[in-house]
Parts: C-alpha cells; sequence; structure tokens
C-alpha cells in the first residue's frame, strides 16, 4: 500500500477512536474487501469466511479505542481476524466430528476465473495452515515481516522461514500441475 494510503487509514483511525462514525465506516468500507479475502484464504470456506469476518469487526470495533498505535492498524486487524478464522475452523470440525452425517468435508469449490487462478487457489489451500496465512499477509495483502510477526503473534524469523516454506510449497504444487 502507498504510503498516502496507510497516512489515511491512520487518520481514519485516529478519528474512529475518537468516536467518528463517518471515519469508522470509511474504515470499515476499506478493509472489509481485503479482511473478506484474506478470510476466504484462511477458511478455505466462503460463508465461513464472511462469518469470521463479521466477527473479526466487532472485535475490531470494541477494541479499536486500545489500539495505542494507528500505524499497526493493519497487523492488529489481521491478528484479530486469524484469531475468528481459527476459531470459525475449529467449531466447523468439531460440528463435523459431532454430525457424522454430514459426510461433505472436502474442500469448497472456487469457482475459478481461469486456469492459472485455480492452480494457485489449489495449491495454496494445499499449505500447511501457519504457512497458509503467513503467505496470504505476505503475498496478497503484502503487509512486511513486522506486521505479519504482530499478526501471528511469532518471531520475524519465523515468518521468514514460513514464507519461504510457502513459496517453496507453492513453487512444487505449481510446477508438478504443468507436468
Amino acid at each position: 500500500m502507498r504510503q498516502s494510503g496507510r497516512v489515511y487509514e491512520e487518520l481514519l483511525v485516529l478519528q474512529a477512536q475518537a468516536g467518528g462514525v463517518r471515519a469508522l465506516e470509511r474504515l470499515a468500507a476499506r478493509w472489509q474487501p481485503r479482511l473478506l479475502r484474506s478470510a476466504r484464504r484462511f477458511t478455505g470456506h466462503d460463508q465461513l469466511a464472511r462469518e469470521a469476518v463479521q466477527e473479526s469487526w466487532i472485535g475490531i470495533v470494541r477494541g479499536l479505542r486500545r489500539l495505542r498505535d494507528p500505524a499497526r492498524f493493519a497487523a492488529w486487524a489481521f491478528a484479530i481476524l486469524r484469531r475468528r478464522c481459527a476459531e470459525a475452523v475449529r467449531a466447523q470440525a468439531a460440528s463435523r466430528r459431532r454430525d457424522a452425517s454430514l459426510a461433505e468435508a472436502g474442500e469448497p469449490s472456487v469457482p475459478p476465473r481461469d486456469e492459472d487462478r485455480a492452480a494457485i487457489v489449489q495449491a495454496f489451500a494445499r499449505l500447511p495452515e501457519e504457512q497458509r496465512i503467513a503467505a496470504t499477509l505476505f503475498f496478497v495483502e503484502q503487509l512486511r515481516l513486522d506486521e505479519i510477526a504482530m499478526a501471528t503473534s511469532v518471531p520475524v524469523g519465523t515468518v521468514k522461514s514460513r514464507i519461504f516454506a510457502a513459496r517453496k510449497n507453492l513453487k512444487t504444487a505449481l510446477e508438478g500441475d504443468e507436468a
């Protein structure tokens, strides 16, 4: 994101913290698509992603006044989203175990726009959760390493190794699809 966009978002955060409803609406309008896109990648399920984002917004709005550094909004919001997505996935898994009659435990189909997009989505879905989250935040959301570290509550070195491993796994998966 450009520096001017970050500064504008920091201003929106400050205004929202001061009770500005319009600033909060603008912040939500700017962030809703990013959060939803990431949630879809985190959960692998459209409806689960929507629910996780909605729950995340509740947490964001409730906790916004406690955010000390508006420049950390991105990492803070993605940390909330990551926790909500993990909770949603765990709840869904528990529900599936309780209700054995729901045999459709497979990955939801993603309507691809083209073959490449489908291959990338499938390759991301096959990544281990930690790698998928780090790679999504880095490649898709373009967060800095320190922001990803804050969002995932791990050291920067761990973020680097997860992104490296994800890149390697994605490359292997995508090259394997070409063969």
